[in-house]
């Protein structure tokens, strides 16, 4: 495992073994990051061209999961219960709740705060199988409503 100087993580992240933290990253409360995963911090880096000080952050919010091998390129923030899945490739930003998977990742559902993926009926309106937590979709994105 590498966490790197002036890494921030909240309460209750998880690391899991083999994982690479470096400068720039931020991880909010309740984060998971799952075995081998790991985050760049510079975006263009060369052996003979020094960086450091140029380091572009990347926020992790609250609660999301950050699956075992995946890639964080630098400066793409996570949003909160997001999932990224096992082998992932992150290189934009993922929208709260969103599921993402693939090398570049790509949304291809949403989730709960409980990972469960989330079907909408004609309304928008999902529930979460093991908690009963509502959601609706909008134009915006996924919103937790009860």
């Amino acid at each position: 495992m590498v966490i790197s100087p002036k890494v921030v993580l909240g309460r209750n992240v998880k690391v899991q073994n083999n994982v690479s933290v470096y400068t720039g990253v931020v991880c909010e409360d309740d984060v998971f990051l799952g075995p081998s995963c790991v985050f760049t911090n510079v975006v263009n880096p060369r052996s003979a061209v020094v960086r450091r000080g140029f380091y572009i952050t990347t926020r992790v919010c609250k609660g999301a999961t950050i699956g075992a091998n995946a890639t964080i390129i630098c400066g793409n923030d996570i949003g909160q219960y997001a999932l990224i899945g096992a082998g992932s490739v992150v290189t934009k930003p993922v929208a709260p709740y969103a599921l993402v998977v693939g090398a570049p990742a790509r949304q291809v559902g949403w989730v709960s705060e409980f990972a469960h993926k989330l079907e909408f009926d004609n309304h928008g309106i999902a529930v979460c199988p093991e908690s009963g937590q509502r959601y609706r979709l909008t134009d915006a994105g996924v919103e937790r409503i009860s």
